[in-house]
């Protein structure tokens, strides 16, 4: 697994390119996972979320991966109200 992912962030990846909101092409930013149509990379939008910037900021400077971004949200939420549903049951 490459450096700085995990099974969360695989899970992530593949469901964002099921949906054909990312994909990876090697000759796009040297295959890189990006949102569709563009060159902006996923991990750019998680460094937004992660660092002072927040998502406010990511739609300033993207404007055009609106309606991406917040389905990227959309994806990641569901994923982390699953996980907690699947640790409660487990935990019962």
């Amino acid at each position: 697994m490459p450096l700085g992912m995990n099974k969360s962030t695989i899970d992530i990846q593949s469901y964002l390119r099921d949906r054909e909101i990312i994909h990876s092409d090697p000759e796009i930013m040297s295959g890189v996972p990006v949102f569709v149509g563009t060159r902006v990379p996923l991990q750019t939008f998680f460094d937004y979320l992660e660092g002072e910037a927040g998502l406010s900021e990511f739609l300033e400077d993207f404007p055009h991966l609106k309606s991406q971004a917040l389905l990227t949200l959309e994806v990641i939420a569901k994923m982390m109200l699953d996980q907690e549903r699947t640790t409660r049951i487990h935990s019962i």
